[in-house]
């Protein structure tokens, strides 16, 4: 995880040498603001891999003399396929379309979001994929 970190704060260093630069050159107020914020997205992953590198045993990629062997075994929890989420952005798309159509539709799309949502939430406490 250090590597990971090093690398996403370098970007931010970057990003925040770059964003002063930028908004002499331009002016451009909508560019500067994406710059500064991505810079921002940058310190606050940074940050958040740091707490986690340290509270995480050393991964055999970190290691000088780690070996491929070391990282044999249950590498994690991956979940199977999913129908949820196609079901969820339908759904999010029928509120979103009724915001422009009227309320009558997005009320029908949020009951179908919330619904769907939940469906997604639990869908590994029941059914083939239960634990």
């Amino acid at each position: 995880m250090k590597s990971e970190t090093w690398t996403i704060i370098a970007v931010g260093i970057f990003f925040a040498l770059i964003a002063p630069v930028y908004w002499v050159l331009t002016k451009d107020p909508t560019g500067t603001t994406a710059l500064v914020m991505t810079m921002l997205l940058c310190v606050l992953l940074g940050f958040y891999l740091s707490v986690v590198a340290k509270q995480i045993p050393d991964r055999p990629e970190d290691r000088s003399d780690g070996e491929i062997a070391d990282g044999a075994g249950e590498q994690g929890f991956f979940p199977p396929y999913s129908w949820w989420p196609l079901f969820c952005a339908l759904a999010l798309a029928v509120v979103v379309l009724g915001v422009v159509i009227g309320w009558w539709l997005f009320i029908i799309g949020a009951v179908i979001l919330a619904a769907t949502t939940w469906g997604w939430v639990f869908e590994y406490y029941r059914g083939i994929h239960a634990h």
